[in-house]
């Protein structure tokens, strides 16, 4: 792996695997900022996620996201990317450049018990694609950008967060390329 030009830790993964939930306390474990892409996207577009969807489209809030990606200071942050996050090449090539990728994996049918509002919640896909197409569809992108996958089936928040903090506080100490 070659040296990143910055110290952003990037996560990665499905809606309601927990990004925003750890990506908080990592920050504040390892003394970074935090930014949720999510909510940066809601300020950049002036709506809900879902309403966004709603009047302009999946593909729509996937551009916007895009660009968001791509304007975002990620240096010395946690990023919590949405779940989409991943289908904008140019948006994870920058991040990549930027920091470490790690992808919080969840198995199926845990997300979907997660997920009680799937139909509303403000997710980019194709109308009608189920949940069982999406996850497949995003999972191999998830694998094709991660630096590191974490596998969270067996892990409470706790778990998570001291995993995460073993994995990223070398990196951004400088100690591993």
């Amino acid at each position: 792996m070659t040296k990143k030009t910055s110290k952003a830790i990037v996560l990665i993964g499905m809606p309601s695997v927990g990004k925003s939930t750890v990506g908080v306390l990592l920050a504040k474990s390892l003394g970074l900022g935090f930014v949720d892409t999510d909510r940066t996207i809601e300020k950049y577009v002036n709506s809900g996620l879902q309403k966004y969807i709603d009047q302009n489209g999946y593909q729509s809030l996937r551009t916007a996201e895009e660009q968001v990606l791509l304007k975002e200071d990620v240096s010395a942050k946690v990023v919590a990317t949405g779940g989409s996050a991943v289908y904008s090449d140019a948006g994870m090539i920058h991040l990549k450049s930027q920091g470490m990728v790690i992808f919080l994996d969840l198995p199926q049918d845990q997300l979907e018990r997660r997920i009680t509002n799937f139909t509303t919640r403000g997710i980019a896909r194709r109308p009608n694609q189920s949940f069982s197409s999406l996850f497949n569809e995003r999972r191999e992108l998830y694998l094709r950008y991660a630096d590191i996958q974490v596998d969270c089936n067996t892990l409470d928040i706790n778990a998570l967060l001291n995993r995460l903090v073993a994995i990223s506080k070398p990196y951004i100490n400088g100690h591993i390329d």
